[in-house]
């Protein structure tokens, strides 16, 4: 990125701005008043960089909260999302400041997957914000530490954007646009609803480039102290994020020292990499050895074929990438906010939108003399092209061009995401939406300069653009998914009085997150309530599901045999079909609960031999498992588990609702 040169209006700008010149008193004027001394010194602080830059802060994280809203709500009012996402940070934080104050592994659980356990050095666990966060933790709870989070983060993103863009833009005003555009973003504000580990982690694509930049322009000890910072601590937040911070800095730095290279350029960056590595060694090492570790029981690599089918259904279609966000629903343009993706949106919302996307185009027009600015182009294309995924989906209609099949999966040969995830090491990379995250860098960028243009020419139509920005900025929640309290102190009573430290069996019971996955899905609410009791869960919700955990809890009667049972069905369905027609397509099972019209024979043998069920229930005391809680009720769980919890001796105590608690042995 080449230094900013201003325009003519720019540099007639007074001498004084940014500064506060105090004018010598005139002779025979009366002295300056304390009121008029308090008042000078309210200036000065005023004008201070470091409380300009904070309020600048402070108004991105106002603008955040009024484009997530009613996101911040959840604080004060003690909600979550309800969503396993959700209840994995909550966990998270949780677990981290446990283990702060234990001086304990926090990559290492056996409160989850209990007894067996699971390594987290793969999963989500974010533990630097964890870190950071502790004190809150253990004062107002993890739950208040995550919906501090996430009320922040799109601030954060902002100014982050910010720093950078004020070294490419000559005005202020076009660097507070492009951070807007990038922080307040519906792609970045969604992630940041139900998946803050990837919005908190898009901080340091920012902060990468702008510390790449600084780096490049003056080589030194303190620049490569802070590139060298802002890499380990991507590291020690977000992983996947770290990638593609790491390709940002690549980018950056690359053609500078292949260009006329010296040692002069190569100490500084050598140095950069030492120390991001040195702080990232934690998470390093713990992800090295459980890679060694699972390859030694069983493996920690995915099957890829279920890779190769992730890589298909993530991608984006066209032209939805670039059409309206669905934000602009809410001013009531219902036609514009039309679908976007080919297929489920099950991992964010990867648009630019109409307005990013115009703003941007018009930036490189105004900015063609510029050769950063067709590099900054480059890259935003290079990430679209990118995310579109294994095929090309227009509209509705997918198309194949140079057709190959690649572990079962037919792909395009053309789609250059189908050779990214070929390289070694990013084949875990499968989510192609994810790359629009770092083409919204540049795209935001070139919107920037965009505004910056009009600063100096055309005012009035700053304000059209913020206008229009507006319609198209945040996101408002996901009215599918709705909110859950952060305690359940009714359903907790019984086991919160237990010290024992016996396993919890939530049901559904399963091990689930990111492929491959074992059982059903569980209950949010579960995880969430883990925090505040302490025990132990059977169940477990990782970015990945390690082989050796899955066989390990498969090893074990009575979860073998309660996963049996939570997924038999009777021969004959036990309640009347409604009325034909009343029924949307695919809907059978969840209106009656019976899979088919007609009765189907089980998934497995119905009945349990007295050998089977002496196992589980002997299992079931050597392992500890002192507490069942029955979260959901349906013809499997009524017909079913609840017979097989007695056999394997659980007493039912009492119940919040719909909820029931069991407990091995007596109440």
């Amino acid at each position: 990125m080449e230094r900013a040169e201003h325009d003519r209006s720019a540099q007639a700008a007074p001498a004084s701005a940014g500064t506060l010149d105090v004018a010598a008193q005139a002779p025979g004027q009366p002295a300056a008043g304390p009121g008029r001394a308090g008042s000078s010194r309210m200036r000065r602080i005023a004008a201070h960089p470091v409380v300009r830059q904070a309020v600048l802060l402070l108004v991105f994280i106002a603008a955040g909260v009024a484009v997530t809203w009613p996101l911040a709500t959840d604080l004060p009012n003690g909600r979550l999302p309800s969503s396993r996402d959700t209840a994995s940070y909550v966990w998270g934080f949780w677990w981290v400041a446990h283990q702060v104050t234990h001086l304990g592994n926090p990559w290492f659980t056996s409160q989850m997957a209990a007894p067996v356990g699971v390594q987290l050095g793969f999963h989500t666990l974010i533990p630097l914000p964890g870190l950071l966060l502790t004190p809150v933790t253990l004062i107002f709870g993890p739950s208040a530490s995550y919906n501090l989070l996430v009320l922040i983060t799109p601030g954060l993103l902002c100014y982050a954007m910010y720093r950078a863009a004020r070294l490419w833009l000559p005005s202020a005003t076009g660097a507070i646009a492009a951070g807007a555009f990038f922080g307040l973003s519906a792609m970045l504000t969604q992630q940041d609803w139900y998946h803050v580990n990837i919005a908190l982690g898009s901080v340091f694509l920012p902060a990468a480039l702008e510390a790449s930049v600084r780096l490049r322009r003056t080589p030194g000890l303190r620049q490569a102290v802070i590139l060298g910072l802002v890499m380990g601590a991507a590291v020690l937040t977000d992983q996947e994020s770290a990638v593609l911070a790491a390709i940002v800095t690549g980018l950056t730095l690359l053609p500078w020292l292949v260009r006329h290279p010296s040692w002069a350029k190569l100490r500084p960056a050598a140095l950069a990499v030492v120390i991001g590595t040195v702080l990232a060694s934690p998470q390093l090492l713990v992800m090295a050895q459980e890679a060694v570790f699972a390859h030694a029981r069983g493996g920690l690599a995915i099957d890829p074929h279920l890779l190769a089918v992730s890589y298909k259904q993530y991608g984006i279609g066209l032209p939805g990438m670039f059409t309206p966000t669905p934000r602009v629903a809410d001013f009531g343009l219902d036609g514009l906010a039309g679908p976007f993706l080919h297929g489920r949106d099950n991992e964010g919302l990867p648009m630019f939108g109409t307005v990013l996307t115009v703003l941007a185009l018009f930036g490189l027009a105004v900015s063609w003399r510029r050769r950063s600015a067709w590099l900054l182009a480059a890259l935003w294309a290079g990430c679209a092209v990118l995310a579109l995924g294994t095929s090309l989906w227009i509209g509705k209609h997918q198309y194949l061009p140079l057709a190959q099949t690649w572990h079962d999966v037919r792909v395009s040969g053309l789609m250059p995401y189908t050779w990214f995830v070929r390289i070694p090491g990013l084949a875990s990379f499968r989510n192609a939406d994810r790359l629009a995250i770092l083409g919204l860098v540049p795209a935001a960028l070139l919107a920037g300069a965009a505004v910056n243009w009009f600063r100096y020419h055309a005012k009035s139509v700053v304000v059209v653009v913020v206008a229009l920005g507006i319609l198209e900025a945040g996101y408002s929640g996901n009215a599918k998914v709705r909110s859950m309290p952060t305690s359940y102190p009714k359903v907790d009573a019984g086991i919160a009085a237990d010290h024992s430290g016996s396993i919890v069996v939530d049901i559904p019971f399963g091990l689930r997150g990111g492929i491959p996955v074992y059982g059903s899905p569980f209950f949010a609410k579960a995880l969430v309530m883990a925090t505040a009791d302490g025990h132990p869960r059977a169940i477990a919700y990782t970015s990945r599901s390690p082989k050796y955990a899955i066989s390990a809890i498969e090893a074990h009667p009575f979860y073998r045999y309660l996963n049996l049972m939570q997924h038999q069905r009777p021969m004959v369905c036990p309640w009347a079909l409604p009325a034909p027609g009343t029924l949307r397509p695919g809907h059978q099972e969840e209106a009656t609960g019976c899979p088919l019209t007609v009765g189907v024979a089980p998934l497995h043998p119905l009945k349990l031999s007295p050998a089977q069920v002496a196992a589980a229930r002997r299992d079931a005391s050597r392992m500890n498992a002192g507490w069942a809680v029955v979260w959901k009720r349906n013809i499997s769980i009524s017909g079913f588990v609840l017979a097989y919890l007695k056999a394997t001796g659980f007493s039912y105590c009492y119940r919040d609702g719909n909820v029931l608690v069991y407990r091995h042995g007596s109440c």
